[in-house]
């Protein structure tokens, strides 16, 4: 007998925030630029609705509700203006923050409100019932004006455990001046899973309204107490992607969805939306220039990736066997990592992923396990650089690596100007040979590798145009054996991208200009052979 998932067949509301709470993440600081292009890829992803910020509060927010309207197809994706409920002591409809709402334009809005009797008599400085009068007001005028509301019931839970008589008023308050959801929020991060399923059931069993659930991470359980609020009968849940937020974040709206969909049979996303997550939440990465975290659940560049041995030698039977989920529902894949403990299992598994049929060459697979596990006691790292590896592979395969040119010598000079800004400071110069001519190129960079790198593509687009459209798009530089201090060997990680691939490539020297032209070149020769060009 099947047994079929716990909340099969529910359909979830799925309600990002990452335009307003996300972006309080510090060092996060979103233009209204980023906003609108931020906005069509959560629509892509297939949430209900997008939290575009509180206008009227805000100036770029007021901004982008402004644009959004004119500049924005988001299709049955509905935008929400954020804000809060009238002061106290005075009306809704003469309340300038509740009036920037509705100016807004925005279909939905959503209301923070004090649901912790403590913060009402502390931080507004008022009594219990103004607070409940302050919520049935606001929620009743918006209403009346044709929105739908939600209300953001926040520190819900800290006030329930203080006071739930009060905590619940505050819910109450809600439904019965129409708003459509509430959501229960555990703003201070602090709760566990248990107590959040407990204290929703608690409330569910009070109340016939819509309820949600926003979580922060402080606790590292938001993404769970999240789940725990929906099988407690939450049916809404708010997020961001990647987790952003202020402190330790939000509840990673990926793996919250994921989850729902993957593991427990709810409905969360629009159809589809849930296989393009990964290229979704790292396109939303380089808006917000915040790198992607590799180890991130199910999106990350680590999350199906498998170094050890032992785990290589049993997914070549069975990927599933140490896979928790099909890594390609959400638009990520199985990634083999070479490194010195690395076993023949892994090599041809890695092998097979490059392109490599290795199964059955014996001879092969044992030279390239012992050059890798004598390259990483160099310093070398090659489960971070599959395009250097595929080349190390391909010289073991095919005997040599294809030479698309030769380096005769190279030089670098930096220029140091105090008190200056010159456009410049750095310049470079090739000698090698390719298309069967002797290139001599000067280059000029910001720096002594810039400078290399525009020398070295200066000396070869005659010869190879295919180039041109080669972006380096990450530098990482780390000291191996730093008790050697400024005589440590130098290790070079580089990504490079020609607008559909991206690959990684890795040198080691004595200095960072010597690694660093190992893992460009190497670069450039992946790139080219990747693109299926000889050499000239």
């Amino acid at each position: 007998m099947t047994t079929l998932p716990a909340l099969a067949g529910t359909a979830v509301q799925v309600y990002d925030t990452t335009l307003r709470d996300g972006a309080q993440q510090e060092g996060m600081n979103l233009t209204v630029a980023d906003k609108l292009a931020i906005a069509p890829l959560l629509a892509e992803l297939g949430v209900a609705i997008i939290e575009g910020g509180w206008p009227g509060a805000i100036p770029k927010d007021t901004e982008f509700f402004k644009r959004a309207e004119k500049e924005l197809d988001l299709g049955d994706v509905e935008l929400a203006a954020f804000g809060s409920t009238r002061k106290a002591g005075s009306r809704a409809h003469d309340d300038a923050q509740v009036r920037a709402l509705l100016d807004s334009g925005a279909p939905v809005v959503t209301l923070v409100a004090k649901s912790d009797i403590r913060h009402v008599e502390r931080a507004l400085r008022t009594d219990g019932p103004e607070n409940l009068a302050m919520i049935a007001d606001t929620v009743r005028y918006l209403v009346g004006e044709g929105r739908r509301v939600i209300v953001d019931a926040e520190h819900f839970f800290d006030g329930y455990v203080f006071d739930a008589d009060y905590a619940l008023a505050a819910v109450a308050a809600a439904f019965e001046a129409g708003a459509e959801t509430v959501t229960l929020c555990d703003t201070n991060g602090g709760m566990l899973p248990d107590g959040v399923h407990e204290i929703v059931a608690a409330v569910r069993a009070r109340s016939g309204g819509r309820l949600g659930m926003h979580a922060h991470n402080d606790s590292g359980c938001a993404v769970a107490n999240t789940l725990a609020a929906v099988a407690a009968g939450a049916t809404h849940v708010q997020g961001t992607v990647n987790g952003y937020g202020e402190r330790t974040g939000n509840a990673d709206l990926v793996a919250v969805v994921a989850n729902l969909e993957l593991k427990l049979g709810a409905t969360a996303l629009t159809p589809g939306g849930l296989d393009d997550a990964m290229r979704i939440s790292h396109a939303i990465s380089e808006i917000t220039n915040i790198s992607p975290y590799a180890r991130q659940p199910y999106v990350g560049a680590s999350a199906f990736a498998h170094k050890a041995g032992l785990h290589a030698s049993a997914i070549r039977v069975d990927p599933d066997l140490y896979q928790h989920a099909d890594p390609t529902r959400v638009g990520n894949d199985m990634r083999m990592l070479v490194s010195d403990m690395a076993g023949r299992a892994s090599i041809e598994l890695k092998g097979r992923e490059l392109g490599f049929d290795l199964a059955g060459q014996d001879d092969v697979l044992g030279r390239v396990t012992h050059r890798v596990k004598d390259a990483e006691a160099q310093g070398y790292t090659f489960d971070a650089a599959d395009a250097s590896f595929a080349l190390l592979l391909r010289e073991e395969v095919d005997g040599a690596r294809p030479q698309f040119f030769t380096m005769e010598s190279w030089r670098v000079s930096v220029h140091y100007l105090p008190r200056h800004s010159p456009d410049t400071d750095a310049e470079a110069t090739v000698k090698l040979h390719a298309g069967g001519e002797r290139i001599v190129a000067t280059g000029e960079g910001n720096g002594p590798v810039n400078a290399l790198d525009h020398a070295l593509r200066r000396a070869l687009l005659p010869a190879y145009p295919e180039i041109a459209d080669f972006e380096l798009i990450d530098f990482k530089v780390r000291l191996i054996d730093t008790s050697h201090g400024t005589d440590a060997v130098t290790r070079v990680l580089i990504e490079t991208t020609d607008g559909q691939d991206v690959w990684s490539t890795v040198g080691i020297g004595p200095n960072i200009l010597e690694a660093s032209y190992e893992a460009l070149s190497d670069s450039l020769v992946f790139g080219l052979l990747a693109r299926g060009v000889e050499p000239r």
